[in-house]
């Protein structure tokens, strides 16, 4: 089933993301956790893509074992900022060989070499190319609430979220937050823009001190101090900044349900134990 039409069938809807492995060696382990997560009953499963396709075989390998083993819907990633042309269509042609649907559409961390590629330089061409030869896909793409750490200006930033939704995308997905205002201000910022397109609330729950460091200088997100202070006074006890991260973000989650952002996509990080304490938490809150 497509993203879009899931949607439409559940007012509320929680998803949960998984990272394939870089080698055929490590597959087994990722699939096991990928089971257990599926066996939860998201309303799809996400799975990423390595930096220059590095995973690409291992992407399409998982996604389709998700949909057609564990009958879950799945969301396959695809990045083209170090891809020719001849490679993204090939990866098109898997993907709809494969059954798989939903696509999502990211332009990819830059290489550390420097190099990119002639034929993609933004995701917007890419969401061109993939309405070009897969026209039934549905697609996704990411968007920013506090602005693409690359870009000087949110208005910028949401001026070329315009531009990508207006080249085809069914949903957008937003990088992680732990504030949820920022949200609620960028969602009124793209709405008088005309950005209509549903929008999927990325949660990132944080359960290990060193990962607070690592996602600012990936995402930029502001930590609020209410944040920092739990992280101060659980983070050196693994089991109970465990809990306090589930915890949380499950209230992010139910904030953000009770004031209408109704589809949440969870950063699962491989782990189904996370996945499981916030699917529990909102058991008689998430439609099946």
């Amino acid at each position: 089933m497509t993203i879009k039409e899931i949607f439409r069938q559940n007012e509320v809807t929680l998803s949960f993301e998984i990272f394939p492995p870089k080698t055929d060696a490590g597959f087994a382990a990722v699939e096991d956790c990928a089971h257990k997560i599926a066996a939860l009953e998201p309303s799809f499963m996400s799975i990423t893509y390595g930096a220059g396709g590095g995973t690409s075989a291992n992407t399409a390998k998982l996604a389709a074992k998700l949909q057609n083993e564990y009958n879950t819907d799945v969301l396959a990633h695809l990045t083209c900022v170090s891809s020719d042309r001849a490679f993204v269509r090939a990866r098109l042609e898997e993907y709809q060989q494969l059954g798989i649907e939903n696509i999502m559409a990211l332009r990819g961390d830059l290489p550390k070499d420097g190099i990119v590629s002639s034929d993609f330089t933004h995701a917007i061409q890419l969401i061109q190319e993939i309405k070009e030869c897969y026209p039934a896909a549905c697609i996704g793409g990411a968007c920013y609430p506090e602005g693409h750490v690359e870009c000087e200006r949110q208005s910028d930033d949401i001026r070329y979220l315009k531009e990508k939704v207006d080249a085809g995308l069914d949903f957008l997905t937003t990088q992680m937050f732990f504030d949820n205002n920022i949200l609620y201000n960028f969602l009124y910022r793209i709405r008088e823009q005309e950005i209509k397109v549903p929008v999927v609330a990325g949660i990132m729950p944080i359960t290990n001190k060193k990962q607070v460091a690592r996602s600012v200088a990936l995402s930029g997100a502001t930590i609020p101090q209410r944040f920092r202070t739990m992280v101060d006074r659980f983070g050196d006890d693994p089991a109970k900044m465990t809990q306090a991260g589930v915890i949380y973000a499950t209230e992010q989650i139910i904030d953000l349900i009770s004031n209408g952002v109704t589809h949440i996509h969870v950063y699962s990080m491989n782990k189904p134990e996370i996945a499981a304490g916030i699917q529990k938490s909102l058991s008689y809150i998430i439609d099946k």
